[in-house]
């Protein structure tokens, strides 16, 4: 399967540097969106960690299928989701050592979301409350679910959207990579079709702009991905980009 792939970070207008980080392993078809939280830089630190992790576990188990693997394989789904979710596992376990051996770094995490193409299957494996969407035949649906706050009460109790809307904390998140020595990684698996468009953002980006909003811009931007990160990110920072913004956009072009 061809795919045709773009991503761009911005620092936004509100912060002073970027906390964000995102990879394109092409050889792989591997794509990652990482949002970063912590002081003195270490959001930071701790984005291009898990990243890093992850991909230099791509790239040991891609030379060596025999190579160790830090953690057991579950046996009741397939190796390239083993593969993808023990990738994360172990960015979590270094993100966390790292915090409790450096003072300046305790506390330290990261969202992480990415998405793993084998053939027509897309694997998604994300922790956090950055996201996964997905374009088809113009429809917009996201295929994540946020590890927040504010999501644990809407799935706990019926909120109105103004509820919703004044949630007073927004920016919470209840899963992380870094908080604990392990962390539980939801991985879920697409088949995907021919013209489908994938989004990988920060919640600068998501929660910048509504879904549908979104929506309307990758349908009018969908033949061009560079664009289509470009327009999400100037969208986001016109509407008021208080946070760090980050987007892949990842389109399936051949079987």
């Amino acid at each position: 399967m061809k795919l045709e792939t773009a991503g761009q970070t911005d620092v936004g207008r509100k912060r002073s540097h970027n906390e964000d980080n995102f990879y394109l392993m092409h050889e792989q078809s591997l794509f990652l969106v990482a949002d970063g939280m912590g002081g003195h830089a270490a959001g930071e630190v701790a984005s291009k960690l898990a990243i890093d992790t992850v991909v230099q576990f791509f790239k040991d188990t891609a030379e060596d299928e025999e190579v160790t693997w830090p953690y057991k394989m579950d046996k009741g789904v397939s190796y390239e989701e083993n593969r993808l979710a023990t990738g994360v596992k172990l960015s979590n376990l270094r993100i966390h050592e790292t915090g409790v051996n450096n003072p300046d770094k305790k506390g330290m995490g990261t969202t992480l979301v990415g998405t793993h193409f084998i053939g027509n299957v897309a694997i998604l494996a994300h922790v956090g409350d950055s996201r996964i969407y997905r374009l088809r035949d113009n429809k917009l649906k996201q295929l994540t679910e946020d590890h927040s706050l504010l999501n644990d009460y809407i799935k706990m109790k019926e909120l109105t959207e103004e509820d919703i809307k004044n949630f007073p904390h927004k920016n919470v998140i209840v899963r992380a990579l870094g908080m604990k020595e392990t962390v539980q990684v939801d991985v879920i698996t697409d088949h995907s079709q021919l013209g489908d468009m994938y989004m990988l953002c920060s919640d600068g980006l998501s929660g910048m702009i509504e879904d549908p909003q979104i929506e309307e811009l990758m349908v009018h931007n969908r033949d061009n991905v560079k664009r289509c990160c470009s327009r999400l990110i100037d969208l986001a920072n016109k509407n008021g980009g208080i946070d760090n913004i980050t987007v892949v956009v990842v389109k399936v072009i051949t079987k």
